[in-house]
């Protein structure tokens, strides 16, 4: 039996350190979060990833004799980017085998109070930033590509930072943001997007026309190049089938076919999902869909609609 007998003041160093270490762990997690889900547009894997970073970031401070880290925002920055860049392989191959259009697992929360005026320019661009429509076209790009579009024009990290972050260089860095720049503006131009309450409003009159079988309000509605992505993932029935359904006709009679047969029953319950004024579809207490509408420029009609069925997707939606 050793007769050492346990030094008080180094497990009380150790403890605080080992609080301190969490709690600036636990004031940038929401920061990393939106950063990797972002990237990866999936809740469990963006998850996976903050554990990683999580485990690399203990382990850089406990090592004997490591070098005290100056900024600690900077260096879990750019653990959680690359562990990302690394996840997005695995996450690719399960796409390969994905049964139908694959959507971004929702984020929903309450709807958002009104923003003051001088804060408008500036919610508008938090809504956009993890908009489900700019999420659908960010996954047409390279991972690279996308980490650099998510750092650069989401979270306004200079071309220099993010050189450093991905081991590149700055002129590098600015021919992959060019790139991707032009890609998603190709795909999505820049307009400002409605006011909340409009977006509301629309989707309120969508559900009314789309659950009703109303097939002149759906034709109303429905901007003529409209598109509806529907997610059920082989696990639940997919509005459009397996494949994304273009065009107003065909659009207006699916769900006026669909009516009879699934919008009854259904509970609409109105939340922000993805920084959008949304929908939540439940069929007694269990998550049926989520439903997220992209408007025209004008905010009177629907160009794009997102309906995400699966199961396994909706699993944290209350």
């Amino acid at each position: 039996m050793s007769d050492t007998l346990p030094d008080p003041v180094a497990n009380t160093t150790n403890a605080t350190n080992t609080t301190t270490r969490t709690q600036v762990f636990n004031d940038h997690r929401e920061l990393l979060f939106s950063i990797v889900y972002n990237m990866l547009g999936g809740v469990a894997d963006t998850e996976d990833v903050l554990q990683e970073t999580w485990l690399s970031w203990a382990a850089r401070n406990q090592a004997p004799g490591a070098e005290r880290i100056g900024n600690a925002r900077a260096y879990l920055v750019r653990i959680a980017v690359n562990r990302a860049l690394a996840h997005r392989a695995t996450v690719s191959r399960r796409r390969e085998t994905y049964i139908g259009p694959w959507l971004p697992e929702p984020l929903v929360g309450p709807l958002a109070d009104p923003p003051v005026p001088d804060d408008a320019a500036d919610a508008a661009l938090r809504a956009e930033s993890v908009s489900m429509a700019l999420l659908v076209v960010l996954e047409t790009l390279t991972p690279l590509e996308r980490g650099v579009f998510v750092l650069h024009e989401v979270f306004g990290y200079a071309h220099t930072e993010i050189a450093e972050i991905l081991g590149r260089s700055p002129s590098a860095i600015r021919q992959l943001a060019h790139r991707a720049r032009e890609h998603v503006h190709a795909r999505r131009p820049r307009y400002e997007q409605p006011a909340p309450h409009v977006r509301q409003r629309v989707t309120e009159r969508f559900l009314a026309a789309a659950l009703g079988g109303d097939l002149d309000a759906l034709l109303e509605i429905l901007a003529p190049d409209v598109t509806l992505w529907s997610d059920g993932g082989g696990k639940a029935q997919a509005a459009g089938g397996l494949r994304p359904l273009h065009g107003r006709d065909k659009v207006a009679r699916l769900f006026a076919a669909l009516a009879p047969r699934s919008g009854k029953g259904l509970r609409i319950a109105y939340r922000s999902v993805n920084g959008d004024p949304s929908a939540l579809l439940f069929a007694d207490d269990t998550p049926y869909a989520v439903l997220v509408l992209d408007l025209t420029e004008d905010g009177n009609q629907v160009c794009g609609i997102y309906t995400v069925a699966n199961p396994d997707k909706l699993a944290h939606v209350n």
